[in-house]
């Protein structure tokens, strides 16, 4: 996987969704998604956004997928039609999940007990110590505020199966046994 750009993992879908939680396999949808986040959260800049993304890539571990979710990817505010940054450029944050592997295991805080973390963010800063430092390079790079939360993918998928909420695949690392083959 060393050789691969970022590009290359964000398209990459299991074979099996179920794999890997219920990532979207719509290629197409992802690609627009990437796009507006790219536009809105990195000013246009596709070079910052994977050097966004090969940040979050070295500090994951194999068997994990990153998502992106929240108004950059909408391109508006949870439940309002305020657009991304109303209040000016890096106002508005960036959502990041770790799904699967034993991420949770990294959080102190959680919304459910050992299965879904709170954010590490503002409001919860010490939520995961271990991810403090990812968190802080992450905001340097973004020039805004970026949360980080993890959670198991049967917490995902019950997401994907209730809320309709979209979000862009960010990275998927494969596990160890795919890695080797």
């Amino acid at each position: 996987m060393p050789d691969e750009t970022p590009s290359d993992i964000e398209d990459e879908t299991p074979a099996d969704p179920a794999d890997a939680g219920a990532e979207p396999t719509d290629t197409q949808a992802q690609g627009e998604i990437r796009e507006r986040v790219t536009r809105l959260a990195f000013g246009g800049d596709p070079a910052k956004y994977e050097e966004f993304v090969r940040e979050i890539a070295s500090a994951t571990p194999a068997g994990v997928y990153v998502i992106l979710r929240g108004s950059s990817i909408t391109g508006h505010k949870h439940g309002s039609d305020e657009p991304f940054d109303a209040d000016g450029p890096g106002t508005s944050d960036l959502d990041v999940t770790f799904v699967g592997g034993d991420m949770v295991m990294l959080f102190r805080e959680f919304h459910i007990p050992g299965i879904h973390s709170v954010p590490l963010s503002e409001q919860h800063p010490f939520a995961s110590p271990q991810l403090s430092p990812l968190r802080r390079r992450l905001c340097d790079m973004a020039k805004r505020p970026v949360n980080l939360q993890a959670t198991t993918s049967l917490v995902q998928n019950v997401r994907d199966a209730t809320m309709d909420q979209p979000y862009l695949v960010l990275l998927r690392q494969p596990a160890e046994e795919e890695a080797g083959e």
